[in-house]
């Protein structure tokens, strides 16, 4: 096993466990304290189904939300497949589509599981699942975080792939931060779908790493 992997099993067994404390413990009820504090702290005074802040960040708060959402990522993982099909990356391809699927169907059979209710401040945004966890932080986490990485394969520059690596984490970042926000879910729902999510894309990208020996088939500029 090379250093590479021994770091990624390392990091991939934190998140893991990670995951599993902060599942625990919303079972037991510990976290709720925290969770509502935080809550209230970005809610107006007196008006708790209102998020603080002018209007213009309501708003934005709402649209950089639906980069999380179910229409948008599926919109997303189209085109990209469609795109690496064309390039004859046909297995980029079926791996891109099966760790979204893959991670959509633990994010959701995991909320059935737990059946965590929703906060009671939803009056900016419908919610129709339970709360743990955040199906959003999860699946953005997927989603662009293997993005990040397919593109990162794209230049040998360093910077480039920093950049794209740094991308791919803020706009997971602001997704769960945006679900906060809009009182939609508890702080500990985006934790736990931010560890799960980017659990599910590293254990994904390093299971292709050891079955292709190499990540030439990620290497889009040979044939581009």
């Amino acid at each position: 096993m090379s250093k590479v992997q021994f770091f990624g099993l390392g990091i991939l067994s934190a998140l893991l466990v990670g995951f599993s404390i902060l599942a625990d413990e919303v079972v037991e009820g510990d976290t709720l304290g925290f969770d509502n504090s935080v809550l209230m702290a970005l809610r107006v005074p007196g008006d708790p189904q209102t998020p603080i802040g002018p209007a213009w960040l309501h708003e934005a708060a709402r649209d950089v939300t639906a980069l999380g959402s179910f229409a948008v990522l599926t919109l997303l993982l189209v085109a990209v497949v469609v795109f690496l099909l064309l390039a004859r990356k046909r297995r980029t391809a079926v791996f891109l589509t099966a760790c979204v699927v893959g991670g959509t169907i633990i994010s959701t059979a995991l909320k059935i599981a737990f059946d965590r209710p929703r906060p009671d401040l939803t009056g900016t945004v419908k919610v129709f699942t339970a709360s743990f966890p955040s199906g959003h932080a999860t699946v953005s986490a997927v989603v662009y975080l293997t993005l990040g990485t397919i593109l990162a394969q794209l230049t040998t520059d360093r910077a480039f792939r920093i950049y794209f690596y740094c991308v791919a984490v803020a706009l997971t970042a602001l997704v769960g931060v945006s679900r906060v926000y809009l009182g939609v879910h508890y702080p500990t729902d985006v934790l736990a779908g931010w560890s799960l999510g980017t659990a599910w894309a590293l254990m994904c990208f390093m299971i292709l790493r050891v079955i292709q020996g190499s990540p030439s088939e990620l290497d889009l500029s040979k044939r581009l």
